[in-house]
């Protein structure tokens, strides 16, 4: 659910208590500024929601006498759709209204539903760097919760990064979403290793009869964050760049990139730092690299360099006008 549309709704709440509010009374509370306020408020009328305008000194929005929202339907993808931006806003505002709404939630879906989030409740992980961009099955999700819940084994259709498609059973114990991707962690039995599978590569999911014992006291998130920082990539990127650690590290998301320190004389103007990027495509690195707005130096892979320079030729021909259109 988009930030937009979760206010929205959060509009319809504070209506729904009854009363006129004023709109700076409803900007206060929601967070946004007054002219956002009736924009959602046009929005809740496209719904053929009753928000009436009060004129006057005291006056406000408030809705129709005798109005009451109708019960609450959703399917499956649209209430895993809300469920997830209510788990994820966690990090981001009070736990408590989230779990409120989560709550409110629960009560007015049809128990069958109702079950099967509770499932994705109670075994979805979340790491610091949650930002879901990713889309996935909602039925894969769903099915995958419920048998980590259970502890049942699963057979799953899956495609690897190479393009591979195989057939496994997993035994999940647990799923994590983490920097917009969901990830299923289980053990693989087509090579009895523990492995972690994303789900936006999990095609199909059937559950295998009988149950399992998990580890005792594994942590999905913890074994998933070790597990990418070790995993091979096709190119290792080494690059130094003028500055010291605290001016670069900031600039650089820490799911992708480490920054070291490098002994240097004690000027700042002379200090520099090393990157490490594990990539499996280069073509984003430069622009990041420019966006850095630092003199580089970069160490390896020397196709980098290639790469760098094929965007300064892009840069400076858009510069030059070279890509202008006719109107």
């Amino acid at each position: 659910m988009t930030r937009p549309t979760a206010r929205a709704l959060a509009l319809l709440e504070l209506l729904q208590a009854g009363g006129t509010h004023t709109v700076g009374e409803l900007a206060g509370r929601l967070g946004v500024d007054e002219r956002t306020v009736r924009r959602y408020v046009t929005h809740l009328t496209e719904l053929d929601i009753p928000v009436r305008s009060v004129r006057g000194r005291y006056g406000g929005y408030q809705l129709a006498p005798g109005y009451r929202m109708p019960p609450l339907m959703l399917t499956d993808d649209e209430a895993v759709a809300v469920l997830l931006g209510l788990l994820t806003s966690r990090s981001t505002t009070a736990t408590f209204a989230a779990d409120s709404a989560t709550a409110k939630l629960r009560r007015v879906l049809p128990a069958r539903l109702t079950v099967r989030l509770d499932a994705l409740i109670n075994t979805a992980e979340f790491t610091a760097d949650a930002r879901p961009e990713v889309a996935v099955e909602s039925s894969v999700l769903l099915l995958l919760a419920e048998a980590t819940r259970e502890h049942r084994p699963v057979a799953i259709d899956y495609t690897d990064r190479n393009g591979r498609p195989s057939e496994r059973t997993v035994h999940p114990y647990g799923l994590v979403e983490h920097s917009g991707r969901w990830y299923l962690m289980g053990q693989d039995s087509s090579s009895d290793k523990l492995r972690q599978f994303r789900l936006d590569r999990i095609t199909a999911v059937t559950t295998r009869p009988g149950t399992f014992t998990p580890p005792a006291g594994f942590e999905p998130a913890a074994h998933l964050l070790s597990a990418l920082a070790t995993a091979p990539y096709r190119h290792d990127v080494s690059v130094r760049v003028q500055g010291t650690l605290t001016e670069i590290r900031p600039l650089l998301p820490a799911a992708i990139a480490t920054v070291q320190e490098i002994d240097s004389p004690p000027s700042d103007t002379d200090r520099w730092v090393r990157v490490r990027i594990r990539a499996e495509q280069l073509d984003w690195i430069p622009p990041l690299l420019a966006g850095l707005n630092r003199p580089f130096v970069i160490e390896h892979p020397d196709i980098l360099n290639d790469a760098v320079r094929t965007l300064a030729r892009r840069l400076t021909a858009a510069a030059d006008g070279r890509y202008r259109t006719h109107r």
